[in-house]
């Protein structure tokens, strides 16, 4: 099994020439930031994480975490490199200077969140989900509470999790009971059972702030009844110092397909009969919208998820391919054997991953740079253009990045041949790791009803239409760049005709009866995800160009860029095409069929 490399000069193209790195440095508040100064954190961000985080994955995956009483030990080799995690400063460098961090852009959260999680899946776990909860605390807890939580989440001394999801209610999160009852003094006392908590219970930091959603007395059905609470595992005296155990108790953690160093956990509130402290965050009822803006955060990351998990697949069978010897390839030296990587189809495949690979990495940066925008630019028009366009990109990064990633590791596997199916080369393991991911946060069906239920008819249409506008914008530019970029150009071009085409039907029918829009709408997302790579990776194809011309950069790498684009746009981009009738299909079929034949 191969080691982690970060691939630095595949993420600074991507940030140069999709995000527009330089255009963020610029937004007010990100003054003492400027590209060379993220190229140097770089670098020395992929030497830590390649050297600290990523041995601990294979120990993670066979070690697992364990249960006693309680409390949950994960293995060792976690607590060490969190611990050299937070003395290095990692975990601040994109928070609020305000609360001890450093103040850069979110853009390079998003690419810290793909190099660590490459590096260690489940590791990666208990940073993210801490990301998610101060998301949610800077937008919506009040003064005291940050200044009692956020310096501590933010040095990663403290860690912080969601709780959502309940036995009874799974992703229907209206359904849960969890019981928060106040006290008269401020605070509430927390009792029910919550269920798949991520690093919900551990001992790799001094405390765990657990973010709660729960019902107040009287409160109406559904998701409008809901609040947000903070319950930290200690509580915290007046001087800031911790106290004593909060009244709630992991009663399990689960045995997982994969991630299996990631503590998923089982906690109930309440058990001690007093029931577990907890401080409502902003007002009441408004939960389920306050814990939308971690859950957001949560989703891009999570699509990260399937971009670092394809990343590491592909090196991984790249090394593998380089290596293994089978067969002898068609104008081979006779009586020896090849090095696989020189069979067309385990090319193809390898190419498969990496022209993938690229279009997820580029989707999600420019998903994160839109958050950047919309979050600094001066001008409100841009600001609110660029939230648009993160709202849409959003279910995108996160569904269809995810059913990528178990693709592509899928694919590794099938690069290594039956050694890929023995767990000793690795390459199971990430395929293990990534078939979660398109569950997490709201599963890709769910995803896709978000897609085409509200995101499609933002500003009656018009977000969509712009980019669509944009994507066919780029069309004269391929033009331009000649012969080398012709198939890339029909073949976008005809894509997002058919994209255009299934929208307009979606739009046409799906007001008639919602279920022919909701039929339709994993297979249009899968459309959608699969432009969007394609028009990403024509203008990352574009910039490699202009640096070829110009003599800058490394050719080969340059170079490859190009064939990747050329690659997708003839081999994978005619998918969009091939879902249009699915579409377009309705739901006659889908609920024709008796439920309970389904079986027979």
């Amino acid at each position: 099994m191969s080691d982690y490399r970060p691939p630095l000069e595949d993420i600074r193209l991507v940030l140069d020439e999709i995000s527009n790195l330089e255009e963020i440095c610029d937004l007010p508040g990100y003054e003492h930031v400027d590209p060379e100064t993220v190229g140097a954190v770089l670098d020395e961000l992929g030497r830590f994480v390649a050297e600290v985080i990523a041995p601990v994955d294979r120990i993670g995956d066979q070690e697992g975490c364990t249960i006693d009483d309680g409390v949950v030990a994960v293995p060792a080799a976690f607590g060490d490199a969190w611990d050299q995690f937070v003395e290095a400063g990692w975990s601040a460098i994109a928070q609020d200077p305000d609360y001890g961090g450093g103040g850069f852009p979110g853009a390079l959260q998003t690419v810290m969140t793909e190099m660590l999680a490459s590096a260690s899946r489940s590791w990666s776990m208990g940073p993210m989900l801490t990301v998610g909860a101060l998301d949610a605390l800077y937008a919506f807890a009040d003064e005291g509470q940050k200044e009692t939580y956020l310096p501590k989440m933010v040095s990663a001394v403290w860690s912080g999790t969601m709780n959502l999801t309940e036995p009874q209610a799974g992703s229907d999160v209206g359904a849960l009971t969890t019981r928060a009852v106040p006290q008269g003094d401020g605070t509430y006392r927390i009792f029910g059972t919550k269920i798949f908590v991520t690093f919900g219970e551990h001992e790799l930091t001094e405390n765990i702030i657990q973010l709660v959603l729960a019902r107040t007395p009287d409160s109406p059905p559904g998701t409008k009844g809901i609040s947000l609470f903070i319950v930290p595992k200690y509580l915290i005296d007046d001087q800031g110092e911790l106290g004593q155990r909060n009244d709630y108790k992991c009663l399990s953690v689960e045995h997982k397909l994969g991630l299996h160093a990631s503590p998923t956990c089982f906690l109930s509130y309440g058990d001690a009969g007093d029931g577990a402290v907890g401080y409502l965050v902003g007002e009441e009822h408004q939960g389920m919208r306050y814990m939308f803006k971690m859950m957001n955060n949560a989703r891009l990351g999570v699509g990260v998820e399937g971009l670092a998990v394809s990343e590491r697949a592909l090196q991984l069978a790249t090394d593998y391919a380089l290596e293994r010897r089978q067969g002898r390839a068609i104008g081979g030296p006779a009586g020896e054997q090849s090095a696989i990587v020189e069979h067309a189809d385990v090319r193809r495949m390898l190419l498969t991953m990496r022209a993938y690979t690229d279009a997820m990495r580029c989707l999600l940066y420019l998903n994160a740079a839109a958050l950047d925008v919309a979050a600094r630019h001066p001008e409100q028009a841009v600001r609110q253009a660029a939230a648009d366009r993160a709202e849409l990109l959003t279910p995108i990064s996160k569904a269809w990045c995810t059913d990528v990633g178990v693709e592509m590791t899928s694919l590794g596997i099938q690069v290594h041949g039956g050694y890929g199916y023995i767990e000793e080369t690795g390459a199971a393991q990430h395929w293990r790791d990534s078939r979660i991911s398109p569950i997490y946060e709201g599963t890709n069906g769910i995803q896709a009803m978000d897609l085409v239920g509200r995101k499609l008819p933002m500003r009656e249409g018009g977000v969509m239409a712009d980019l669509l506008a944009e994507v066919g914008e780029l069309d004269s530019e391929l033009l331009a760049a000649g012969e080398g970029f012709a198939t890339i150009r029909t073949g976008l071009a005809d894509a997002l005709a058919a994209m255009e085409e299934a929208t307009a039907w979606l739009v046409a029918n799906g007001l008639a009866d919602p279920n022919d829009a909701m039929a339709g709408s994993t297979p249009y997302l899968r459309m959608f995800g699969q432009l969007v790579g394609g028009w990403l990776l024509a203008r990352l194809a574009l910039g490699a160009q202009r640096r070829l011309e110009a003599g800058e950069g490394e050719s080969d790498f340059l170079v490859t860029k190009v064939i990747a684009a050329r690659f997708y746009a003839e081999q994978l981009l005619p998918v969009v095409r091939s879902q249009l009738g699915a579409v377009t299909a309705g739901k006659r079929d889908l609920f024709e069929v008796p439920s309970g034949s389904f079986s027979a």
